[in-house]
């Protein structure tokens, strides 16, 4: 299921992203040969064209027809773009004609500049068009948000409400913090967010955090390298509120339920160890995966016991209830007119958090925190959400708007770079330097593809 919902993200954010690109070429009457959503090496899915009134297809194509080239065509269709689905989800294209990219290099342009390519057209357009797939990205994104608003609202956990406290992941621990401690304030300030009080906690190297531990409050001096630690050791969770473990429903073929539990158990022990809290129950089900474990568990105030077979994946199959159970959330509703400044402002503070956490990749074993497939598709639960979907879908967004920005040549960044140069000096880069920095870039977005799903595969074996 998260393969499955990483590959519909990516493909919305692919074809958004290309379509960015054939708007403003589009909109500039510059010719776009081919609109791609994946990469198409040796054969395509689906390629469509429309040439002499009508729609072609073709299915599981490796060559396209002759009779498809603009050179071949009326006049009137010449200009019409190839619309294509490839099979490898690695990204998507845009064939413009003119422009020197990961299509084509310098010598496979036409001799002769026609007014249809892009590289005859003013610098202020040609900068619209390259900037045409980020922009899209953006917008969307926050569009996302405020759709997500609009319908859903927003549900928050104040961190005062967590009563239980909270656990904590060893690299917190070992700066003093302790499982069930609720932050108070962080260098005098108080936080009421969860997430902000973490940002907080790995950029900002704060010198006291006061901390509610039971009755009393406890002053903190944190270390200051909790982001070199959180990108050796790669973790995920670093504080999370702790829950009671309380059944509220089974998945199909559910261990649990065969052995004799019933919605609104609650479990406290996995082989004679206390497990009060639901962090506690999965760890502990997790060092007996494979084996049988003794469950005790609490239903109607009276305590009993059952025998399961835990799973190899150190999963009983049961859905849990969630923190609006036990502790007092805060929701808000908006109307659309509220749903989509909301979401604006909720976007553009999301991607200043992501673009501020980018310095813990330049701490020392930041590089081991870099991620591929598999850290996007961990990021989705393992059931289908369509608001946890669009929440990430959104986080991608910006994600892809950003690093496409960066000045790389191979990225769009790159292209922009050049285009800029070129408007404030008014020297414009040859097609033979586009071809060179284009083929140094691409080899640079390889090695780091290489290296983050490299860093994938170590994790799945456990060498990380």
């Amino acid at each position: 299921m998260k393969w499955l919902a990483l590959l519909l993200s990516l493909t919305l954010l692919v074809a958004t992203h290309e379509l960015g690109h054939l708007l403003f070429a589009k909109l500039f009457r510059t010719r776009v040969n081919r609109y791609y959503v994946f990469f198409n090496w040796k054969f395509s899915i689906l390629k469509a064209k429309k040439f002499g009134g009508k729609w072609h297809f073709r299915f599981f194509n490796a060559n396209t027809p002759d009779s498809w080239d603009a050179k071949n065509l009326a006049p009137e269709d010449q200009n019409n773009t190839l619309w294509g689905l490839g099979w490898i989800p690695l990204g998507g294209y845009c064939d413009i004609a003119g422009m020197v990219d990961e299509t084509k290099k310098a010598d496979d342009l036409e001799d002769v500049p026609q007014p249809w390519e892009y590289r005859t057209k003013p610098a202020w357009q040609r900068l619209l068009i390259i900037s045409g797939g980020v922009l899209v990205n953006f917008i969307s994104a926050l569009l996302i948000y405020g759709m997500i608003f609009a319908h859903w609202g927003t549900t928050e956990l104040p961190m005062a409400n967590a009563t239980y406290g909270y656990a904590y992941h060893e690299v917190l621990q070992e700066d003093g913090f302790c499982d069930g401690d609720i932050i108070r304030t962080i260098d005098g300030c108080e936080y009421t967010s969860t997430s902000d009080a973490l940002m907080t906690l790995l950029l900002d190297k704060p010198q006291q955090v006061t901390v509610l531990r039971g009755d009393s409050l406890v002053e903190l001096h944190p270390s200051g390298n909790l982001a070199e630690k959180v990108g050796k050791r790669q973790v995920k969770n670093m504080m999370i509120p702790r829950l009671p473990f309380v059944v509220k429903d089974f998945v199909d073929g559910s261990v649990a339920k065969r052995a004799g539990m019933l919605a609104g158990d609650s479990l406290v022990s996995v082989g004679g160890e206390p497990t009060v809290f639901y962090h506690e129950v999965t760890a502990a089900l997790k060092a007996r995966a494979g084996d049988t474990a003794t469950l005790a568990y609490y239903r109607d105030g009276e305590l009993m016991f059952t025998l399961v077979e835990v799973p190899s994946n150190g999963r009983i199959g049961v859905f849990t209830e969630g923190a609006d159970r036990f502790f007092t959330m805060v929701h808000k509703d908006y109307t659309f007119l509220q749903a989509i400044p909301a979401g604006i402002s909720f976007g553009w503070e999301t991607l200043v958090d992501y673009v501020s956490s980018l310095r813990m990749l330049f701490a020392p074993g930041g590089a081991q925190s870099l991620g591929g497939f598999g850290t996007m598709a961990s990021i989705f639960p393992d059931h289908w959400d369509w608001q946890s979907f669009w929440n990430i879908t959104a986080l991608l967004a910006l994600i892809l708007a950003f690093m496409n920005i960066i000045p790389i040549p191979g990225l769009d960044g790159g292209h922009i770079l050049f285009t800029l140069w070129e408007i404030v000096s008014g020297r414009k880069p040859s097609d033979k330097f586009l071809t060179v920095a284009q083929n140094v870039g691409m080899w640079l977005l390889l090695a780091l593809m290489i290296l983050a799903n490299g860093n994938d595969i170590m994790r799945w074996l456990g060498l990380m």
